[in-house]
């Protein structure tokens, strides 16, 4: 992972390994390491490698309160909700998943049921998502290949958030 992180900085900003611990201390299960090992790429590039394989992914999981109102506000106006509908279809487009975790069952207090970018709305975040099982591959460069395809096509969707959202 360190040399993957190494390899990965220069296009796409310092990698960030997470620690193997997990936190025990309000959960049942007392097991103390992760299953997996991760790292945040840049500002909003995660990889994931677990028994289960390789998972790539970009973008903002869960917004905090401030993050999420200014999100809505750009996803409702007229101009930067069209462009960011435009990069979550050539996302899918390219063959990754795109869109938000756990949304909401119901359009969002203040916005209509009959929002043409509802769906972008009841979203709490939004992210481009892609895994693969494990195979041959793995130890090979065509795990790196995988990686940055994905964070490539989610290139945009990564500068929407920076320009539109932001840090909390």
């Amino acid at each position: 992972m360190l040399e993957l992180m190494d390899e990965l900085e220069p296009e796409f900003g310092p990698g960030r390994i997470f620690r193997p611990y997990r936190d025990v201390r309000f959960s049942k299960d007392k097991t103390p390491y992760k299953t997996n090992i991760a790292a945040a790429i840049g500002p909003y590039g995660y990889v994931s490698l677990a028994a289960e394989g390789l998972g790539v992914g970009a973008g903002m999981h869960v917004m905090a309160p401030d993050q999420l109102e200014r999100y809505r506000q750009a996803v409702d106006q007229a101009r930067t909700g069209e462009t960011l509908e435009s990069i979550v279809s050539a996302v899918r487009s390219a063959g990754f998943e795109c869109g938000a975790r756990d949304p909401l069952k119901t359009a969002p207090r203040g916005y209509p049921k009959e929002h043409p970018r509802i769906e972008l709305l009841k979203g709490k975040g939004l992210v481009v998502w892609q895994s693969w099982p494990p195979g041959k591959w793995l130890a090979s460069a065509k795990a790196k290949d995988r990686v940055v395809q994905v964070l490539r096509a989610a290139a945009p969707l990564s500068q929407w958030l920076d320009d539109h959202v932001g840090e909390s």
